[in-house]
């Protein structure tokens, strides 16, 4: 199949147990440099089911129609702001540099709508953390954009932090008991011994951030990504980790006792040493 001369030729594929078709135009015209141009340019062995001929990807099928429509039309879907996180995976993954663009481009413009109803602004905060008692609690920061910013030892406590970017943030000893961080961005932050007890994390970035000792007892951390995360010594028990990515994340010596990990995904995580008495793997 992939030596293929005739480039309208039907593809059949498999993204993790959901079935496509398209075509070799579909996939390679869009987006000439992204992965999946480059699997179909025939210069590459594919894993194909010998039978019905279905090219098989060990992914998430669920948003892989709107990568598809993405290909075919050049649109972004219309989707929760949760949803555009982790359709932002996949897109990076796939190395789809226009959708990554256009999703961003809708993630920014939801973040300036968000901040005309706010109650502080990226200024606000800035000036607030030069006093040496910082707190936010039960404030409304959604949307704003505190990347890169010292906030340790702030409480945001109670407060809602929906979309909010913590991208490469000090956080350390920060407080985030019962918070709202649905669709919060918290890349590569540094949250040693934070608090997140009861928190909502769903959906939530949290890829390469330092967690060591944090204490997430309790918290929603369903569809969330911690990938590469470092988790040692942290505090899960009775955290919801529906379909959370652990990935590489280093979670040796963690408290998971009688936690279910059946729907997680481990490969690669280190375990050594974590209490796992009574967890569901």
């Amino acid at each position: 199949m992939t030596n293929d001369s005739d480039s309208s030729s039907l593809i059949r594929l498999n993204i993790g147990g959901k079935k496509f078709c398209t075509t070799i135009d579909t996939l390679t015209q869009r987006e000439p440099d992204s992965m999946l141009a480059a699997m179909f340019s025939g210069r590459h062995t594919l894993c194909q089911d010998p039978e019905k001929g279905y090219v098989f990807v060990d992914r998430d099928g669920e948003h892989f129609r709107h990568i598809l429509n993405w290909l075919r039309d050049g649109v972004v879907p219309t989707l929760k702001d949760s949803k555009y996180t982790e359709l932002l995976r996949e897109a990076e993954y796939y190395q789809l540099l226009g959708l990554i663009d256009g999703i961003h481009a809708i993630l920014n413009k939801t973040k300036e709508d968000e901040e005309l109803d706010t109650e502080l602004t990226r200024t606000d905060i800035i000036k607030c953390i030069q006093s040496e008692r910082v707190r936010f609690r039960g404030v409304n920061l959604s949307g704003l954009d505190l990347s890169k910013l010292d906030l340790s030892f702030v409480d945001f406590s109670y407060a809602c932090l929906r979309n909010v970017f913590f991208s490469r943030a000090n956080l350390h000893c920060a407080k985030f008991k019962d918070v709202d961080a649905e669709g919060t961005n918290f890349h590569n932050a540094t949250l040693r011994e934070c608090e997140f007890t009861g928190a909502n994390l769903r959906g939530a970035l949290l890829a390469g951030a330092n967690l060591q000792s944090a204490n997430l007892q309790d918290a929603c951390l369903i569809n969330s990504s911690f990938c590469q995360a470092d988790l040692r010594s942290a505090h899960l028990q009775g955290a919801k980790l529906s379909n959370t990515n652990l990935k590489d994340a280093n979670l040796q010596r963690a408290y998971l006792r009688q936690v279910n990990l059946r729907d997680t995904h481990l490969e690669g995580a280190k375990l050594d040493g974590a209490n796992l008495l009574g967890a569901m793997r």
